[in-house]
């Protein structure tokens, strides 16, 4: 049996014929900064219900400070926050899995064999914090779109990587199985 080969720095390759094993390249979520407004509600919030805490006018009472405190910080703070934890990205050395939700899971895949485009947009602000939007597209399933991508240039070039390794593992499987070879 040959050893795995490496092509300048990608990936080592299996065998031919050899199943390749899926392994996890990345692992991750969309970026954390639109969390910025959930976290400045919140100090907010408890900062202005420490201040009028026991100096309300009569008709009002603390409890009712508490309790629309409370409604606030769910509505705006932890709402958001749960929406920013229930969505991953993942991406093996197979496919790319986009995970949505928390009690009903949607799940979508996309093999790397197949094949598909890749294309990054990026707004103001995106650039500025090195975020961007991705989206996978292999003509014929609909898109797929990888929101606020942390480190976006890092994760194209992964995805380029895996798209370009698994065509190559695939041509040369299916050269290697061609009865009409003669070998």
């Amino acid at each position: 049996m040959t050893q795995p080969v490496t092509l300048g720095g990608r990936p080592m390759m299996p065998p031919a014929g050899a199943s390749a094993e899926e392994l996890l390249v990345a692992r991750f979520r969309s970026h954390a900064r639109r969390l910025f407004w959930s976290a400045a509600v919140l100090i907010g919030v408890c900062g202005a219900t420490a201040y009028f805490y026991g100096n309300l006018r009569s008709p009002l009472e603390d409890w009712m400070l508490v309790v629309a405190a409370v409604a606030v910080i769910v509505l705006l703070v932890v709402a958001p926050f749960v929406v920013w934890v229930s969505r991953t990205y993942t991406i093996t050395t197979r496919r790319v899995i986009v995970r949505e939700g928390l009690g009903a899971r949607r799940r979508r895949e996309l093999s790397h064999t197949r094949g598909y485009s890749i294309a990054v947009r990026r707004g103001l602000l995106q650039r500025m914090w090195g975020a961007g939007t991705i989206t996978l597209s292999n003509g014929v399933d609909a898109p797929l779109r990888l929101l606020n991508v942390p480190s976006v240039n890092l994760v194209h070039e992964a995805l380029a990587d895996q798209v370009e390794v698994n065509q190559i593992l695939a041509h040369r499987d299916a050269q290697s199985s061609d009865p009409l070879d003669g070998r």
